[in-house]
């Protein structure tokens, strides 16, 4: 059996082609980077040749307190606006603002700057570091996820009740729950 195949060869077409493919790769990336060839539009850039406007956002400071919870304030109320108990389901939340403050440290900008969470007409959800100009398109992370950071926008949105007279106890989001940010972003 171990014999069967000694004498046949790899199609040396194939290893062309695969040549080729990788060259013109290299190529078309190399053309968009020295500006040879125009960028793909992103979302952002998208939004605003198609001028969608948000229809709510706010700015939000986000803390860990000692106990493991984790502290969400608005900025412009400034007051504290949401709390997730310790081993509440915010491991998506406290992943996405730790990326955050790694970039940060990097750009060497405070570490305590707003982010501000923003739903668009077309129903995209975006998170926008202020200090970095970094924005996250947050529907591409999947309807759970996207949902975390939608609940924080449920009490502004328009027919919602603003600000938070008292902290409002977050849970584990359910996208299907939240008729407003069911879009795909």
């Amino acid at each position: 059996m171990s014999g069967e195949f000694t004498n046949e060869r790899f199609p040396k077409s194939a290893l062309y082609a695969a040549g080729a493919l990788i060259a013109v790769s290299v190529l078309t990336v190399g053309s968009i980077r020295v500006g040879l060839l125009p960028a793909p539009e992103t979302a952002p850039q998208s939004r605003e040749r198609r001028q969608v406007a948000a229809v709510t956002s706010r700015d939000f400071r986000f803390e860990d307190r000692a106990d493991g919870a984790l502290l969400v304030f608005d900025i412009k109320a400034d007051k504290l606006a949401f709390i997730f108990p310790p081993g509440s389901n915010t491991g998506f939340i406290r992943g996405v603002m730790r990326g955050l403050m790694r970039e940060r440290r990097l750009h060497e900008v405070a570490r305590t700057g707003p982010v501000t969470v923003a739903q668009w007409g077309d129903g995209a959800l975006t998170l926008t570091d202020q200090s970095t100009g970094r924005i996250l398109e947050l529907g591409s992370f999947g309807h759970t996820n996207r949902a975390a950071f939608a609940q924080l926008l449920v009490p502004y949105a328009p027919g919602g009740g603003g600000v938070p007279a008292q902290p409002i106890i977050g849970k584990a989001p359910e996208a299907a729950s939240m008729p407003f940010f069911a879009g795909e972003g």
